[in-house]
């Protein structure tokens, strides 16, 4: 037996690949939208990549399952409770797959979504009787469980889903053996939890130990536990879920389309209504100058999570990229099903060296300077964009949270007479803000270069709640 894992650290995202060299057999579980390490280890393996499985209708990434089924001729499997419009092998509590040196066992283990599984890995050399190890997707993470909340907008309430998840984790996840090895679909950054760990992979009995959700507790005390302090959930949570049950074209399809460049002319006689100019340039190269009208998301950073989170799926995006980064812009939006990309700006910020009235810049300042206009008698409003929880933990005096996630929502409540100055922990988040602030109006902004980590090395006063 043969068993891999593949950890995207953009998506915080763990997939897996499971083989039977006797048989010459693969199966990948969860795949990410970009197939093309399976199907180069498998060739390695000398294997055949014959089934996928996908643990549950994941939200925060759009898999490659059909993209697998297209390539290889590979099955679908999913648990019996899913349901989708392309054929797929339904896998009820107990049912195997056997192969001569592996088997694979389902545990329907809903909770995280109505549909979700567990799947037992038996090495056969080792032991027919113990698993080896559990890919337990979404239902158990290392170190937290999957949040109950994602399937409101789809008829399931956090306290049904939160009931289900405590009866698949008591009566089947916590009786397998302590040596089982967890491996989760997921790691520290998702937001398909509150309190992953950075490990990706642990043992049942370490869990059982340290994972706060897995202490002695009553239904409602667990319920309670884990539909609360859950992080917000971009908008295209549920759209990728449910892109997930859908047929629909491949990356390679996508890709094809996106990778078109498109020349300034082209650009500017585009509908600027309808189109959405993401710039995924670094933040303080974006604050020198940048092409009016375009919003900042870095490729730095956890792109995709914040493009999910802030641009609409479905209307045409246009790239503004540095040379040569084109193709992983486009790439990266492709793993959240933001197909939408109708091109990128040939040549990048060098199309607009004729066009300056076509360029615009991000005031930054350092700690000092910002320190000395909150001093002034007339001191800007300062807007920090973190979370609540980082807020807590230390902010500036008289700072006032507006998480990012939440800032197109709540614009109305920042003020139009009065300069705003933001900050986020190092720089990434504010420029996103400043950006997004830009489209809706507001003209006399400033960001702190450096962000609260700047501002306290600066050894400046910080409170905490």
């Amino acid at each position: 037996m043969f068993l891999k894992q593949y950890y995207l650290g953009c998506l915080a995202h763990a997939s897996y690949l499971v083989a039977d060299e006797t048989s010459a057999t693969a199966i990948v579980v969860d795949p990410q939208r970009d197939i093309q390490q399976y199907l180069e280890d498998a060739r390695k393996l000398g294997v055949a990549i014959r089934y996928v499985f996908l643990t549950h209708f994941h939200a925060d990434f759009l898999a490659g399952h059909l993209e697998l089924r297209d390539e290889c001729g590979a099955e679908i499997r999913l648990g019996a409770r899913a349901k989708a419009e392309y054929a797929f092998v339904p896998m009820k509590d107990g049912d195997t797959l056997e192969l001569p040196g592996l088997r694979l066992q389902i545990l329907e283990t809903p909770g995280h979504t109505i549909e979700s599984i567990s799947i037992l890995v038996f090495d056969l050399r080792r032991s027919s009787e113990k698993p080896y190890a559990v890919l337990t997707g979404d239902t158990l993470f290392i170190g937290d469980v999957g949040r109950p909340d994602l399937r409101a907008s789809i008829g399931w309430s956090a306290q049904e889903l939160g009931g289900y998840l405590f009866d698949s984790l008591q009566d089947k996840l916590m009786k397998l053996p302590d040596e089982t090895l967890v491996y989760p679909a997921h790691g520290a950054g998702s937001l398909c939890g509150k309190s992953l760990s950075s490990d990706t992979v642990s043992t049942l009995g370490q869990q059982k130990q340290f994972n706060y959700a897995l202490q002695p507790m009553t239904r409602d005390e667990f319920i309670r536990l884990v539909s609360t302090d859950q992080p917000d959930a971009p908008a295209y949570f549920t759209y990728d879920a449910i892109l997930n049950t859908r047929e629909r074209s491949t990356l390679d399809d996508s890709l094809k389309h996106a990778l078109k460049p498109i020349e300034l002319d082209e650009l500017l006689a585009m509908n600027p209504a309808t189109i959405q100019l993401l710039d995924v340039r670094d933040d303080s190269e974006f604050a020198k100058g940048h092409m009016v009208g375009s919003v900042n998301i870095g490729l730095g950073g956890s792109y995709a999570t914040w493009a999910g989170t802030l641009l609409d799926a479905a209307r045409p995006i246009v790239i503004i990229a540095e040379p040569g980064r084109e193709q992983e812009a486009a790439l990266r939006l492709g793993r959240i099903g933001f197909d939408r990309v109708d091109g990128y700006l040939k040549n990048g910020m060098a199309a607009l060296a004729d066009r300056v009235d076509l360029i615009r810049t991000t005031e930054r300042v350092n700690t000092s300077m910002l320190a000395e206009e909150l001093a002034a008698p007339a001191p800007p409003f300062l807007v920090d964009i973190r979370t609540p929880q980082e807020w807590e933990a230390g902010h500036i005096p008289g700072s006032f949270n507006l998480p990012l996630s939440q800032l197109e929502q709540r614009v109305g409540e920042l003020p139009r007479d009065r300069r705003i100055a933001l900050h986020c922990a190092g720089g990434y988040r504010s420029s996103i803000a400043a950006s997004v602030l830009h489209l809706a109006g507001f003209n006399n902004l400033t960001e702190l270069a450096g962000g609260i980590t700047a501002w306290e090395a600066a050894n400046l006063p910080v409170q905490k709640s």
